[in-house]
């Protein structure tokens, strides 16, 4: 009875194995076709910058559930914004035998020798919402962040018209994030604003309080802030409370869109951080499979105003 069973089984399995294997050629897989086995469970590192911060929160949270759904191990290290913490971080990733790093830097240039360290190593890496100076990551997923920068700017040139005083608050420099907003921010402000200041607050809500504070006692006729991401946006409609700024962020998290509601701050532009984690674990999954991927993979942004 044991062997006609194991027959039985042997049969069954050759005929779905003849069911499924055709001959055709096959559209790429989708979204929800990405899959793992879980007798060769794919094991990704995850390197985020900061899980203080609501944009790398979302970040993260999407690629657990896209993990948990996919069957893939994945390990979350925490930098805290200390690049020599990260570092650190990937050495120890390294040593768990990943077959992926995701990093997202804390300074792009900075993390640049450990994640060669980790390509000559043969594991498949890939970058999120931050690039890596100086490396060729097998894969690059990030939103558009000089378009992004150019929409809130431009928004600002409408509502305040040319020559208004403005300032800008700076996230962290070297960060590409940082790198890319202020290109976006001085491809349109230069040619039409008095920029009276470009200070860093490091992404930090905190920050951006006391840097525009000390912004405002230079420039008191001070008519706008654009801010590289919402935390310092929020910092900085503290300060500039009861006075007439018009302060523009980017990020949309859940606080600064309730600012934008409420009409405490202009706009602020919208990522996708929920998505682009999800992507980054869809992504891992398919290097390991061996399948083609292109090497930037781009999430789309809008400005999120009142209206």
């Amino acid at each position: 009875m044991r062997k006609l069973f194991r027959v039985f089984l042997t049969t069954l399995a050759l005929s779905a194995c003849m069911t499924g294997c055709s001959s055709g050629v096959e559209e790429p897989a989708t979204t929800s076709e990405v899959e793992t086995s879980v007798d060769d469970e794919i094991k990704v590192g995850f390197a985020v910058s900061t899980l203080n911060n609501p944009f790398f929160v979302s970040l993260v949270e999407g690629a657990e559930l896209k993990a948990e759904e996919l069957g893939v191990e994945l390990v979350v290290v925490d930098a805290g914004d200390d690049v020599a913490k990260q570092v650190s971080n990937i050495e120890d990733l390294m040593s768990k035998n990943i077959d992926v790093l995701v990093v997202n830097p804390v300074d792009s240039s900075a993390v640049s020798p450990i994640v060669g360290d980790v390509i000559n190593k043969g594991i498949k890496t890939i970058s999120v919402d931050r690039g890596v100076d100086g490396q060729t990551v097998d894969v690059a997923i990030a939103s558009d962040n000089v378009q992004g920068a150019e929409l809130a700017t431009q928004y600002l040139l409408d509502k305040l018209g040319a020559n208004a005083k403005v300032a800008e608050l700076v996230g962290i420099e070297g960060s590409s994030a940082a790198i890319n907003r202020g290109q976006g921010f001085h491809n349109i402000a230069d040619a039409n604003f008095d920029v009276v200041s470009s200070q860093t607050a490091n992404f930090n809500r905190a920050e951006g309080l006391t840097v525009t504070e000390n912004i405002l006692q230079a420039n008191s006729d001070l008519q706008g802030i654009f801010a590289h991401n919402d935390e310092m946006a929020l910092g900085a409609i503290e300060a500039t409370s009861g006075k007439d700024i018009l302060v523009v962020g980017f990020d949309a998290t859940d606080d600064a869109l309730a600012a934008v509601a409420e009409g405490r701050m202009g706009a602020t532009v919208q990522q996708q951080p929920s998505l682009m984690g999800a992507v980054s674990i869809e992504t891992a999954v398919r290097l390991v499979n061996g399948e083609t991927v292109d090497p930037v993979i781009g999430v789309e942004v809008e400005l999120v105003t009142a209206e």
